[in-house]
């Protein structure tokens, strides 16, 4: 009997470390959507966004990172359905059109975080300017507008609300707790350690403060007839509301409102609602549609607009 040949094939070798040079601008096609976001970008006012950073020629401090490119980033991610600031972080250690955004240079999830959060009011003005771009160039026509309510459930657990006196309690103990960080007979930790300590006992003392704010907001809508000692607000996410979803389970959650020109399929105005219904949320939606784009929809129809028994019509036309 014949013997088997010993066939030779090249190893793979994944512990070896390879370096190679990289043309950034080649990581993405020409066509690339990326670079057409990247550009839109550019021709943005981004006036506001620039003013706010401390970081100045001639003068000490780190550079800061360039909001249009932040901007880029966000709109991008938003496009590709994501909306994790740790993921975009972790795309952009890989991905070929978030390095190209980003020159290969790591951006972090905080920045990003921080970003959206704190300039929420300039990249309000920024989404306007967007909807009068393709207002005035005819891609879209607000001739119809299609509006819909859809719950998003809230980073909240049902078991997070509390009673007034639960509360009270926990935010005199967070307050303690940040009044002990400065006492030096606490054990030695390093300093990234104790920062990250403070920076939570004070966020958790603000979360429980907002609860109490918000415990006076939930009284006030409790129907009649109730016992208004017995309303109840979540201490991880006091903003979120206990509502009914399609399913008929009852979780905390916001009601996202969202309008969207039906033929161009753009939204032209979105808003976020404690109430549990769509119920009476088309007007303030039509409202802010006329000062987004600085006209009113021809004609609007709205899927939520029977809820809670409402006799009214589906749709209907403004002047």
């Amino acid at each position: 009997m014949a013997e088997a040949r010993k066939v030779r094939v090249r190893a793979i070798d994944r512990q070896q470390l390879v370096l190679r040079p990289v043309d950034v601008e080649r990581l993405v096609a020409e066509d690339h959507p990326v670079r057409a976001v990247w550009e839109f970008v550019g021709r943005l006012d981004l006036s506001a966004l620039y003013a706010a950073i401390a970081a100045v020629e001639g003068a000490p401090g780190r550079d800061a990172t360039d909001p249009r490119l932040l901007v880029s980033l966000w709109i991008y991610a938003y496009s590709e359905g994501i909306s994790s600031a740790r993921e975009i972080e972790r795309l952009c250690g890989y991905h070929p059109a978030y390095q190209w955004l980003t020159g290969m240079e790591p951006v972090n999830h905080h920045t990003l975080s921080d970003f959206r959060v704190d300039q929420k009011t300039a990249l309000d003005e920024l989404f306007v300017q967007v909807l009068g771009v393709l207002s005035a160039e005819g891609l879209i026509t607000l001739e119809r507008v299609m509006h819909d309510g859809t719950k998003i459930r809230a980073h909240a657990g049902v078991d997070t609300f509390r009673r007034e006196a639960r509360v009270r309690a926990w935010l005199e103990e967070a307050r303690q707790q940040v009044v002990a960080m400065g006492d030096p007979r606490v054990e030695e930790v390093s300093q990234r350690v104790a920062k990250a300590r403070q920076r939570a006992a004070r966020e958790r003392t603000e979360r429980l403060e907002q609860a109490l704010e918000e415990l006076k907001h939930v009284r006030a809508t409790k129907p009649r007839g109730t016992d208004p000692q017995q309303a109840r607000v979540s201490v991880t996410d006091p903003e979120a509301r206990v509502m009914k979803h399609a399913d008929g389970g009852y979780v905390p959650s916001y009601n996202v409102q969202v309008s969207t020109d039906a033929a161009a399929g753009a939204i032209v105005g979105i808003g976020a609602t404690q109430a549990g219904s769509d119920y009476r949320q088309l007007g303030d939606s039509v409202t802010a549609s006329r000062r987004i784009c600085a006209r009113c929809p021809s004609s609007w129809s709205s899927m939520g607009i029977h809820d809670a028994g409402d006799d009214s019509r589906d749709g209907g036309t403004w002047d």
